[in-house]
């Protein structure tokens, strides 16, 4: 303790950093023996989540868990929270003002989590909403690249910044595939190592995205030397939160930095599927694009299908859900040739009419809507 108050005073230093996760308790101590304000690791993230959150919703997570972080260590650093006003309901007899605090601190911890839940489900309407479409998930390490990617392979024009958490909102765009397919890309907030509980559970609603997709693409940093370590940490991030063991693929992003070149090939053997793709220059995003098409292709089915001409909106809806090859007219029957997921042809079959279907000879792609 003295060695670190020392050295505290010689640097002039006014706060405390420590690279871990701390009681309060250790918290006081450490105060005590410095003379100075201490904070740690957890602190920091959630400084720099709050400093990069724009969105209603990301503003919101992000005070949630600063309060649940709050809470326990209201006693170490603690001041008059701004009061409700007298009357019923805000200061029983007999209690402390810290009590009323950490009342006031549950409150608005409960308020949070009810309107998060709320735009939570909001979110799961709006992602059952896109069943039909394949869906892929770009996950890493923050400051992989995963929104650069995502502006190269959609030109979704989302923010792209040089440091640490720029996304916290999760960004969807179409794909459009070379075999004609869409595929839905979604950009996530970027992990780090010992993410802090409190942090991912506040994040539940941006998170829902890559729960539900059908591939999560891990960004990993190829030109840095720590690559190997930060897919780790994703790795264990993605399986605390349930999710570890979706189908995924790797891009070893940042190719075109020549620190990436001498680490390529062991990168490819320990991380298969691995794409060598650049972000910036954009290569190797075109194979990217070929492959998330191809894997769209794979669960989908080659049928006939024949109803009556005259059913204008199931023909509607096979042409906005399916890739129509052939559409032929054979009296009073239509006859569409068509590629569909068995998602979409279960909306199909409960429209009312009559419709019989077949399975179609395999044939080349045409473009068409995924």
């Amino acid at each position: 303790m003295g060695e670190l108050a020392a050295a505290a005073a010689a640097g002039r230093a006014e706060t405390v950093v420590v690279d871990d996760d701390l009681s309060p308790r250790q918290l006081s101590t450490l105060e005590d023996a410095c003379g100075r304000k201490v904070i740690d690791r957890n602190e920091v993230i959630l400084d720099i989540f709050q400093a990069n959150a724009r969105t209603r919703q990301a503003k919101m997570q992000v005070e949630l868990a600063q309060l649940q972080y709050e809470l326990p260590r209201l006693a170490r650093k603690w001041t008059h929270l701004e009061r409700l006003g007298g009357g019923i309901g805000t200061r029983g007899p007999g209690e402390s003002q810290i009590e009323t605090d950490r009342r006031l601190l549950r409150l608005k911890i409960q308020s949070l989590k009810s309107d998060l839940a709320a735009i939570g489900a909001r979110k799961e309407r709006e992602i059952d909403s896109r069943e039909g479409f394949f869906s892929a998930c770009l996950v890493g390490y923050t400051n992989a690249g995963k929104s650069s990617l995502l502006n190269s392979l959609t030109r979704a024009g989302t923010l792209v910044e040089d440091r640490l958490f720029a996304t916290l909102d999760t960004l969807t765009r179409r794909l459009a595939c070379p075999n004609g397919l869409e595929v839905l890309l979604s950009d996530t907030v970027g992990f780090i190592r010992r993410l802090p509980h409190h942090l991912v559970a506040s994040f539940h609603a941006t998170l829902a995205e890559a729960a539900r997709a059908d591939l999560l693409i891990l960004v990993i940093d190829a030109a840095d030397p720590m690559c190997l370590v930060q897919a780790g940490a994703v790795d264990l991030t993605l399986r605390e939160i349930g999710i570890g063991d979706l189908p995924r693929i790797h891009v070893l992003n940042k190719i075109d930095l020549p620190a990436a070149t001498g680490r390529l090939e062991a990168l490819e053997r320990k991380l298969s599927p691995a794409f060598p793709a650049s972000a910036d220059t954009g290569r190797g995003l075109a194979e990217l694009a070929a492959f998330l098409g191809s894997r769209a292709e794979a669960g989908r089915r080659r049928l006939r299908f024949r109803f009556p001409a005259g059913d204008g909106r199931r023909l509607a809806l096979l042409n906005s859900l399916a890739r129509v090859s052939e559409r032929l007219y054979e009296g009073s029957e239509v006859i569409v040739t068509a590629s569909i997921a068995p998602i979409d042809l279960e909306r199909l079959k409960r429209l009312p009419g009559g419709m019989r279907w077949e399975r179609a000879a395999p044939g080349p792609p045409s473009p068409g809507r995924g």
